[in-house]
């Protein structure tokens, strides 16, 4: 990795997840790149009047208070935010902010989805923007809105990560790895989509300028500095979509793997140069979202640790055990395949009893459901392993790109069953880690930005190699047994 005169920077990286956010202290330097978590703070979603919202302004006072314990610990010399996708704030005419952000696991965003594909049908908007369909895509949202009083009163739609941006800044931007997940983004020009928008009588106007990981955002803004301590520090942007940053923090050879994303959602895919736009991805549930230095993150949405920390949340409502590490202990010890489940069945979607739903699945398909704790935990790791097989093997299907590495990074990187699992699954070595891909692949965008690195995605990933813990995972059992369980899900 080249190290350019700047020399070492200390930066902060903000990584918001469906449950949590947090403020990472990055220092990056010649052979160095670390991370210190200086602040932790809950993302709690709410429900009012029947609608699940983001408490988007105690995010940004967890973020302040981050960027405040950031500055106790010396000199910031920069900025970048990282969140989850499709989710807007609504400002109005003067700015301010027109209600919470809808959660996208809200219902009601499935209310415009037959109206929005009544107008683009589903293959045509394909071609358009890319996107696996997802009923909380931000089309459907901002189509579900249409006729309320707030989408008419508003003059601006931002992404979350955008957003909390404006208010440390005061621009207004859209940045492009994160805007490609709304379904108004042309995955060919890479550019908005304004015959969309217009057929969807969406108004133009919403949508702010475009800008690439990279490009400066703007410089806390006096009210800002004050209330941190911090003093004229440029807000990056970077791959704002948390995915984006999570590849770039892959620390991959060449171009020959494939890579899961494993928190909340598991995304599962390859890294390309452009666009795969065919009927056969559409088909398969293929998303084209554009990742960092002009990539393209060919990936398929899994529904991921979700399933677990959901089952996780009901025992412990019922006063059952539920420590992950004692439960996943004893699935080791279920023998292989007693269930699966099709894990993106959208019955698993919303919060709620996932283990009721789970033992439902299984009578439906003619299996025995989970009799115990560790029993559903074994079919939601199998299950997820399967995922991603059949996952790994679309993409290189659809897209002709080979695969000899898996690499899994992100919170499940801790998870051991499910990283050898996934290598028996796949029948390709599994290399896990780093666990913090998405808040170290913010700040090595931020710090070639700001002048401490050289390079491209290529070396970002040498500088992982060579500072970052990972572990290896050899594949082991047979390929028969995994086919086996394949289908008992298609039945």
């Amino acid at each position: 990795m080249a190290i350019s005169a700047a020399g070492e920077l200390t930066l902060a990286a903000v990584d918001l997840g469906a449950s949590s956010g947090r403020v990472m202290l990055a220092r990056v330097g010649p052979g160095r790149l670390d991370l210190t978590e200086v602040h932790r703070f809950p993302n709690r979603p709410v429900r009012t009047a029947g609608t699940l919202q983001w408490d988007v302004l105690g995010l940004y006072a967890g973020v302040l208070d981050g960027l405040r314990a950031a500055g106790r610990e010396g000199d910031v010399d920069g900025i970048g935010i990282d969140s989850w996708a499709v989710d807007v704030g609504l400002l109005d005419a003067d700015g301010a902010l027109l209600g919470n952000p809808v959660h996208y696991r809200d219902a009601r965003h499935e209310t415009a989805v037959a109206d929005v594909h009544a107008v683009v049908p589903p293959d045509e908007l394909y071609r358009v923007n890319g996107l696996q369909h997802l009923p909380f895509n931000t089309l459907f949202q901002l189509a579900a809105m249409r006729g309320t009083a707030r989408f008419a009163a508003a003059r601006q739609a931002l992404l979350v990560p955008d957003l909390l941006a404006y208010w440390l800044t005061g621009a207004r931007v859209a940045e492009v790895t994160n805007a490609s997940t709304t379904g108004l983004l042309d995955a060919t020009t890479r550019q908005w989509a304004p015959g969309l928008l217009d057929r969807l009588d969406l108004p133009r106007h919403l949508l702010p300028a475009l800008v690439q990981p990279g490009e400066e955002i703007g410089r806390l803004t006096a009210d800002v500095r004050a209330e941190t301590g911090l003093g004229d520090v440029p807000v990056v942007a970077v791959g704002s979509h948390d995915t984006a940053s999570a590849v770039v923090g892959v620390p991959a050879r060449g171009d020959r793997f494939a890579y899961v994303s494993c928190g909340t959602w598991s995304l599962v895919g390859v890294e390309l140069e452009k666009p795969v736009l065919s009927e056969a991805g559409r088909a398969a549930g293929f998303t084209n979202e554009l990742g960092v230095d002009g990539t393209v993150r060919y990936l398929h949405n899994v529904m991921g640790l979700w399933l677990l920390q959901e089952s996780l949340r009901t025992w412990a409502a019922h006063g059952l055990p539920a420590d992950l590490a004692d439960l996943l202990a004893a699935a080791a010890r279920v023998p292989a395949f007693t269930a699966v489940v099709d894990v993106d069945d959208p019955r698993f979607l919303p919060p709620g009893d996932v283990p009721a739903r789970i033992a439902q699945v299984c009578a439906e398909t003619g299996q025995t459901p989970p009799q115990s704790q560790a029993e559903t935990v074994r079919c939601i790791v199998d299950s997820l392993a399967l995922a991603y097989r059949r996952t790994v093997r679309s993409a290189e299907e659809l897209s002709g790109r080979e695969v000899d590495v898996v690499h899994l990074v992100g919170g499940g990187a801790r998870n051991a069953l499910l990283c050898q699992l996934t290598a028996d699954a796949c029948g390709r070595p599994v290399l896990a880690g780093p666990v913090e891909a998405a808040a170290l692949g913010n700040a090595l965008v931020q710090a070639r930005a700001l002048g401490a690195l050289e390079g491209g995605l290529g070396e970002m990933r040498r500088l992982l190699r060579t500072t970052q813990q990972l572990v290896e995972y050899r594949p082991a059992g047979s390929a028969a047994a995994w086919d086996a369980a394949e289908a008992r899900i298609a039945r």
